[in-house]
Parts: C-alpha cells; structure tokens; sequence
C-alpha cells in the first residue's frame, strides 16, 4: 500500500505528498478501507482462512501490521462419551447461543430433509425440535435390524448427528465468510460483512492480546507498550509464552477434566494438578523442558502471575459500585438500547470470558509446576512458597468467575407467559423489589436470547450509561462516542455489574425480576460452593427458586440460613424498610416479617407458622413483635383447622386486646365449623369471663333460628358444671324465643328451652336453685351497637341501674307450663301464633277460651291462680 496526501501549492496546483509505503503479506486482498490514519484490510489465504489486520501508517515506523482476531470456526468434530447421549451432546453444542446462526441449521435442515420448504423462518425452539425430528426419523428408517446392542445403537445415532453437524459446519462456514469491510469514519466503527451476518470489531485487552498473539508477534511485541517497567514486561511476555506451550498441549479430554470440575463444583487446583500430570505422562515433545526454560527467563515468576491476576480481577469496592446515579438525559436514553447492541456487548464479554478462563485454567497449571519444582531459582527463594500458593487460591476463583460468566452467555433466557410475570409482580411488590429489576415480558429479538443479553437490556445498560455519561461534571463534549472507546468502556462497567464476588446483586436480582428461576438456581449452585460475597442473599434467591418450584420446605431451608447475614449484605438491607405504621423493630425480625408475608401470599401456612415460630426466638425481649407473630401462628393454625395449637398460641399471645380478638376469632370460626366440642373443651385460663361474653355478644346479636350461640353457651356451662348460668342462659334464650320468634317451630323450642332450665336448677342444692332475670322494659347491650337516641337526635342517658328479678324453680315450672299451653292453643289454631307467643297468662286465657280449649284453661289458672269466671262465661256462651 502507498499511502499520498493531496496537497495545493500556491499557483493553484495540486501534488501528491507521498506518506508511507506498506508492505503486507501474500493473501488473496477482498477488501481495504482507510481512516485519517490506519489502514484496514481483509485477506483470504491459501487454505480459505480469513484474516483482518490493520496498521497505523503514521507512527508505525517498522511497517508492523497488527492482528486482528477473528471469531473462529466451530469444531470440526463433536466429542461425544460413551456414558453420553449422542442426541443431547450433538444438540447441546449446534444450539450453544453464538456457534451456529439459524440460517446455517435451517439450510443443513432443508438439505438432510430433502428439500423440505416448511423448515422456513422457524424459531430456535421450534428449530431444535425440527432437528430432533429429522436426524431421529432418518436414522430410524436406516436401521433394519430389530435388534442391535447398545454400543451398535449408540454407534448408529453418532454417525447421523455426526453427517448433519457437518452439514451445519459446511452452511455455517459458507454463510460466516468475510465479503466486505465496512468503516465508519464518525464512529470509527469497522464491521465485517458476511453473507449470513454482520461481526463487529472491537479493541482487545492487553491480557487477551497477549494470549492470543501468534509466536511471531509476540517475539516482536514491544515491551514498553505493555508496562512502563520494561523488566516486567519481558517477565509477563514470557510468562504468557509458558501459558501459551500449556495451552496448545491440552487435548480436548484434558480440557474437559477442567470443565468438569467446574461444572461438577470440585476444586480446580485438584483438575489442573490432574491435567499436569496427565502433560507430563505425554510429553512427546520436550514441551515441559521448554517451559522450564521459559520460567528461567522470568526475573520475578511471583510478580509476573501477581500482576497477571490483577489485570484480569474486576472485584471493586462497595462504595464505588453505589456511586453512580440512576437518572438518564432523554438523548443517552435509547444509546445501545437495541437487540442488536446488546448481543454485541454481550458477546463481547462471552468472549473475554473464553480467553480469560483459558488463561486462568493455563495459569493454573503453570502454578502447580512451579510448586512441583520447588526450585529456588525459579521461585526466589523458599521463603516465597506461601506466596505461591496464595496466588493458587486467588486464580482458582478467578477461573471459576470466568467460567459462570461465559456460562450465563451461552445461558438462553426462557419465554415467560404473562400471566406468570404478574403473579411474579405480586410477589415482588411483598418484598418491596418491583421497581428494580425486570418486570416486562421480553422484547421481540431476531434470535435467541442469552440471560446476560437480558440483563444488559433491561437493568445493566441504564446503569452503565449513567455511570459512563452521568457523573458530576460529565459532559458529552468530554466523553468520547466513537466505537473503540464506547465499547470498550461498556464491557469494562459491564464485566464488575457480572463479577460474583463484587457487593453489587444486580444480576440474580434481574433474574428473579424476569422468571428466569431455572437459570438463577443453577447459577447459585455454580457460585455459592466457592464465593463468599452475597451469601445471604444467594441463599434468599435459591429460596425464592425453591419456592417457585413448588419445593416449599427445601425454600424455608434457605431463608433460615439466609437471616444470619442480615445488615450485611445491601440486597438484604433493601428488603428490611419497614412500611408506614409499622413498628420499626430489629433487622432480622424486618427480613422475618417479610418473609412470612410472602410465604402468605404463596399459600403456605405450614411454613408461616414453622417461620414464625423461629422468629419469636428473635423477639423475647419485643413483646409487639411477639403478639404480632403469636397471632399470626395463631390465624395459620386456625385456617389449618389445628384447633388445639390456635388455642395455645391464642393463651401465649402477650397483648390482651390481640389475644381478645384471636379469642372471638376462635368462637366465630368453631361455631362456622360446627367444631363445638373443641369450643366447649378448651380450659380458658384466666379467659373464661372473656369467652362466655364473647358468646353471649353473638347469642344476643344474632337471628335465634340461624345460630345456636345460646345452646353453645349452655353446654359451655353444663360442661363446667355451672348449672345456675346453664338455666339462666336457656331461660333467656326462651324469654327471647317467645318476643322474637312466633313460630310453631318457635314455640317448640321454647318449650324445650324452660324444660332444660328446670332441670339445671333441679341438679343444685335449693337454697341455690334461683336464677336473675331482668326486669321487664331492660334491654341488653350489644357491644358495637349504635347508641339510642331521642327524637332531637341526642344520645339518651344511660340508665345507671337495672332492675333485676329474682326467679325460682317455681317460678321456672309456671313459665313451663304457659309455654306447653301457648303451644298447644297455636298447634290448635295457627293464626294465633303471631299474638300467643309472648302473651301474658291473662291474655293467654282468653285466647284459650275464644279457642274452646276450655281443659287447658283450668289448667292456666290452677296453675296462676286465675279467676275461673272467664272459664264459664265462655262456656255458657258456647252453650247458649
């Protein structure tokens, strides 16, 4: 390339400066763009390998072209165990998020189909169903024996994934082939156009470069553009040179005891011990003695991996992640609030994830060979060992901070139905989270999308912006918007929001906010065995998985643990403000409160009352707090029909007034229940005043036909052997049977009712066989009954006294035999059931005599010795 300036000279001439003249290598050139200062282009090799690179042809003095590192191919063979299914793998890996595009599997589709049309512009579920659907049914119409061993069945289904994933391999390569460059001068974007798609470059950390360089490059690297201190530079470039021997000896099966071993939640330092030794039984070629040379090159091994770690750790202070503000400016609102932009970044951080775990698992092992060596030279010393191994214990977290990173971006989030997001709301707006995480169903994407695509959308971006735009004194003129930097300064406030051992809980919490329960869960699993951050709150999440899983007892479990690190960790603080009117009380009995009402709303009283009984351990000394819950073990217990422990968790209620209304609670519920033997059997200590006037308020509020309060009430006395209050309860249920019930049936039951008071009063000694009855023209009162008032609207005074009535056992057997007399004169005559039931014994007569009952009216008045005269006059007007 030769590079000229047009320039004008003063007669109005123009002339070519010449700038620079580049040299590039051999490939096939497609394309090339130029800036104001760097040259891109884009080469095809020998062997149909793509290769971009670029050069600043202004400050690049040795004409060094810089690489540029492409996204590559998929594997050309899937390993598949034997203790695997070939259908699971095969699929698991085609429909990895970022493999394969959809036009690719749709095209490999139609083919292995035959040509089938109806596999057009499917989703990516409907699209793996199809798949299954095709490999399954060609392979089944090709095997014709009817029996086969499982080695010959599993052997079969490999071959026919095996011929349709090289079909998708063909498609994929055919479709993800570089045709163009596309720069943008005002963002300095470069994009590279392929027939299928689009790819997005972006600028590479420092870490990544280096593990990523080629030998050649990394031999000619310049160690002053690396760090200031030019002998740590050589240290970490040959540090990087012993990462890279280890990586490009590992064979897949060595790769994947790693993998393993993340997945599986054992010890890392235990699979790369495993992986060294495996290196080392197959060293072929000497790879181990060039290490060790390697390693006699670096001045301060310990420093070297120190510095390393450092540039690949994103952990950062609390206060730093609370710092930014949360407002947005309406023009940065919609900036990279695309689908299309948050894949980008979201693929960017997939792929620093790959490189850094590679890095990671590769440092791992380099650390192991430096503890089996034990050499002195290489290590500096004996005294250093501990170093050593303190550096093993912060690059194993390390790697496993990769590996969950690069597992949510390959993580698919899971379409969630409507209804569902709003159940979830409701539960939310309990904990008081509903506005900060992701409530909306998810917007239409053109593909699948990952759970930290999800997360960028809808709660990182926001946060990133304002982070990014938003900071005192911060203006757009100030902050750049061109590509390189933009990108760069996304995935770098992106990567901390991700980080799992940061303060921040941002990233579960969308998850909760969006259903994305599944993939939480398995998410903590993978973080909780290893991170000690957030561990409270890890466990309230897998509790609210648990509970929505239906796995109730496995959730109270998880918010048991969770409550020892409430007040220290921010997402449970956030749960602990407490709501208008209520009793501000301790923190760990806030995170209780909140619990139990969402263990309410969910519709588990067996939990409630278990949760809330552990929570009255934490009030001993807050007798508000204790009331509140023993009412609540109290209502759950009830509703549950455990009738006995109500009971009890009613008498341990602290507050009198909570533990009167659970007491009518109680009376209301039984009676509804016709559970009136409970009722009646309950010792009442020290309630048994309040009990009998909570029956008696209902017995005297309520229709007579309707309820049986009044006999409720008599067995409650007969119960206790309070024969008096027994008679005097069924006298006035019979005094009111016959005021306000003038039925036969009433009459009846009145009838009954006397008979029942003789025979309490008969049961005790007679000097005590009286009962109280008040005076004619008294009224009860009802408590909750509207004040009487006069006709101006006044409150009539109260009567400071009452007149009361002493009746005895006679007294008793007279009312008896009126009743049994009423009864008989309506059973005679219905129509005078409406004047008959509360007639006096003078009134009663003469209805009897109208009647012609003239036997029964003797009997009226022997028994109330009565004038016999109104007896004759009627019979001899009856003769007459």
């Amino acid at each position: 390339f030769c590079v000229f300036q047009l320039v004008s000279t003063e007669s109005n001439r123009y002339s070519l400066d010449h700038i620079s003249s580049l040299f590039s290598s051999q490939e096939t050139l497609v394309d090339f763009a130029l800036t104001s200062a760097e040259i891109w282009a884009l080469w095809h090799t020998e062997d149909n390998q793509t290769l971009v690179k670029y050069i600043n042809f202004e400050q690049n003095v040795a004409g060094q072209w810089n690489q540029v590192f492409v996204q590559p191919l998929p594997e050309e063979e899937v390993m598949v165990r034997h203790d695997q299914d070939p259908r699971e793998t095969y699929l698991e890996y085609l429909f990895t998020p970022g493999r394969f595009t959809n036009a690719a599997i749709q095209k490999a589709l139609q083919i292995f189909s035959q040509g089938d049309e109806r596999h057009l512009d499917l989703t990516w579920d409907e699209l793996k169903k199809e798949v299954t659907l095709a490999v399954e049914s060609e392979f089944q119409g090709s095997v014709t024996e009817y029996e086969c061993s499982p080695d010959e069945f599993w052997q079969l289904q490999v071959e026919f994934w095996s011929k349709f994933y090289a079909c998708c391999l063909q498609y994929q390569e055919a479709l993800s082939r570089p045709l163009a460059l596309l720069l943008n001068p005002y963002t300095s974007m470069v994009c590279l156009l392929k027939k299928g798609t689009q790819s997005f470059l972006m600028p590479c950390s420092l870490v990544d470069h280096l593990y990523l360089l080629s030998n050649e490059h990394l031999l000619t690297e310049d160690d002053a553009a690396i760090f200031d201190d030019l002998e740590m530079s050589r240290d970490v470039v040959c540090l990087v040179q012993c990462l890279r021997l280890i990586g490009e000896s590992i064979s897949m099966e060595m790769a994947f005891i790693m993998e393993m071993a993340c997945s599986r939640l054992q010890p890392p330092e235990k699979a790369a011990e495993q992986i060294l030794e495996d290196l080392i039984a197959n060293d072929t070629e000497n790879m181990m003695e060039e290490i060790h040379r390697k390693l006699q090159e670096i001045r301060n091994p310990i420093h070297a991996i120190g510095v390393l770690i450092r540039e690949m750790d994103y952990e950062v202070d609390a206060d730093m992640e609370r710092a930014h503000p949360l407002g947005l400016r309406l023009n940065l609102n919609q900036l990279y609030g695309s689908a299309t932009a948050a894949a980008v970044v979201s693929w960017a951080v997939a792929k620093i994830a790959t490189v850094r775990f590679l890095i990671c698992r590769d440092l791992l092992i380099l650390q192991q060979l430096l503890l089996r060596l034990g050499d002195p030279v290489v290590l500096g010393g004996g005294r250093l060992f501990q170093s050593q191994q303190d550096l093993l214990h912060r690059t194993s977290p390390l790697l496993l901070s990769y590996y969950l990173i690069r597992w949510a971006s390959q993580c698919l989030a899971s379409d969630v139905p409507v209804d569902t997001l709003e159940s979830n709301l409701q539960h939310l707006s309990v904990l008081e989270l509903a506005d900060t995480t992701a409530l909306t169903p998810h917007k239409l994407v053109p593909g699948p999308q990952t759970i930290v695509e999800l997360f960028f959308q809808e709660v990182a971006r926001k946060h990133i912006v304002s982070r990014l735009f938003l900071q005192p004194n911060a203006s757009l003129a100030e902050t750049s918007l061109n590509w390189p930097h933009l990108i760069t300064a996304m995935v770098a406030e992106f990567l901390p929001l991700l980080w799992p051992s940061n303060p921040g809980f941002l990233f579960p919490e969308c998850l909760m906010g969006s259903c994305q329960y599944s993939q939480l869960q398995e998410y903590i699993r993978l973080l909780q065995p290893w991170c000690h951050v957030n561990m409270g709150s890890c466990c309230f999440m897998m509790g609210r998985c648990y509970l929505v899983m239906g796995e109730g007892h496995k959730a109270l479990d998880c918010f048991c643990r969770a409550v020892s690190e409430v007040g220290r960790e921010e997402f449970l603080d956030r749960l602990l403000q407490p709501e208008e009117g209520e009793v501000v009380s301790t923190p760990r009995l806030q995170y209780y409160n909140k619990v139990l009402r969402l263990l309410e709303m969910v519709g588990l009283p067996e939990l409630v009352i278990q949760l809330a009984s552990l929570a009255i351990m934490e009030s001993a000394d807050d007798w508000k707090s204790q009331a509140t819950l023993r009412t609540c073990i109290f209502k759950h217990h009830l509703d549950l029909g455990h009738n006995n422990e109500a009971y009890v968790a009613l008498t341990q209620n602290p507050d009198p007034s909570r533990q009167l209304d659970c007491l009518r609670q109680l009376v209301v519920v039984l009676c509804e229940r016709s559970q009136l033997q409970d009722l009646v059997e309950f010792p009442y200590v020290n309630l048994h005043d309040e009990v009998v006037a909570i029956i008696e308020s209902h017995a005297r509020a309520v229709d007579l036909m309707t309820h049986n309060y009044y006999e409720l009430l008599y067995a409650f006395h007969i119960y206790r052997h309070n024969y008096r209050k027994a008679g005097t309860v069924m006298f006035e249920y019979g005094m009111r049977l016959g005021r306000e019930v003038r039925t036969l049936r009433g009459l009846q039951k009145q009838g009954n009712c006397f008979l029942a008071a003789i025979n309490c009063l008969r049961l005790i000694r007679p000097e005590y066989a009286w009962i109280v009855q008040p005076a004619p023209g008294a009224v009860y009162e009802r408590p909750g009954a509207s004040p009487k008032r006069s006709h101006d609207g006044e409150c009539t005074a109260v009567p400071t006294t009452r007149q009361v009535e002493i009746l005895e056992l006679e007294d008793l057997e007279r009312e008896c035999v009126l009743a049994r007399i009423r009864l008989t004169l309506v059973q005679h005559d219905l129509s005078t059931a409406a004047v008959a039931g509360n007639s006096t014994p003078k009134e009663t007569l003469a209805l009897l005599i109208r009647a012609g009952l003239f036997d029964t009216a003797l009997t009226l008045c022997q028994t109330f010795k009565l004038p016999l005269t109104p007896i004759f006059e009627g019979l001899t007007f009856k003769c007459v």
